[in-house]
């Protein structure tokens, strides 16, 4: 075989190549799409979408502030959890629920485990009353025993629903409850059942038509003819009082500082008011 003929059969291979290549290209090639029409309206571009923060950032950057936050308010978190639940909470479910890491914190480990509001045990954090109460009797109970009051500050942490229990068993006549005029703190008195007693009408418009005498030296006497000591003696304190010629103490009266030529004039814009001075 000459060259020439060598060359002719190469070319043919080589077109036979190029046309299969072609025909797999065209049949993997996507479909066009169909063209619009001339008057259809263009599609308006689409704007870019903004990049936005996917949630596991923001909960990572909010366990970021909470955990350089101080510590006062790592420990606010966690007693308000305790106090919310009344549950006992391990170092990593306290983790979960609040983002305080505990462990890695000793500041806030130390200060929660000395905190008179915590209390620490095998491990657990929980909250501490000052009363352990579980209801409205083991309440009533407690407060049977301060028949001089308690206050209800004392009691107000002890379960969620103290206060509601106060109110039940004020509308139920167990207790008293009154307002402290001086502390502006609420107190919280036993009802005796002994003491609760009937009383007539009559007896009530008796004590009502009775007139007291309106001097304090007459209602002393009164006492003292029922057998009743009183508290005080007025008698022998105006005695003492006359005897000792004790008066009320006046007033002393502010000297009025006179204007001379030497007083420093504020005024010298007012010649009218300084004509008569002192020489």
């Amino acid at each position: 075989m000459d060259l020439k003929d060598s060359l002719s059969k190469f070319k043919q291979q080589q077109e036979r190549c190029q046309s299969s290549l072609a025909s797999i290209a065209a049949s993997t090639a996507k479909p066009k799409h169909r063209a619009q029409p001339v008057n259809a309206p263009s599609a308006p571009a689409r704007p870019p979408q903004p990049i936005k923060f996917s949630n596991d950032t923001e909960r990572l950057q909010h366990i970021n502030s909470v955990r350089k936050s101080p510590i006062g308010a790592q420990m606010k978190l966690v007693i308000e959890l305790l106090y919310k639940t009344r549950q006992a909470f391990t170092a990593e479910q306290i983790n979960e629920a609040t983002y305080v890491d505990i462990h890695g914190n000793k500041a806030v480990f130390d200060s929660l485990k000395n905190n008179p509001k915590v209390h620490y045990e095998s491990g657990r954090f929980s909250y501490k009353s000052k009363h352990d109460l579980k209801g409205k009797d083991q309440l009533l109970v407690l407060v049977r025993k301060y028949p001089e009051g308690l206050a209800v500050v004392e009691v107000k942490d002890a379960y969620p629903t103290v206060i509601e229990d106060l109110q039940a068993l004020k509308a139920a006549g167990e207790v008293w409850l009154l307002s402290n005029m001086d502390s502006q703190e609420d107190i919280v008195y036993p009802n005796d059942p002994k003491a609760k007693i009937k009383v007539d009408d009559d007896l009530k418009q008796l004590f009502r038509e009775m007139e007291l005498p309106r001097d304090m030296v007459d209602i002393e006497k009164e006492l003292q003819k029922n057998g009743i000591k009183p508290m005080t003696n007025t008698a022998k304190r105006r005695a003492a009082a006359q005897i000792n010629g004790v008066q009320p103490k006046a007033k002393p009266k502010k000297k009025q500082r006179e204007i001379t030529r030497r007083t420093k004039l504020t005024n010298a814009h007012l010649p009218e008011l300084f004509q008569n001075l002192n020489n």
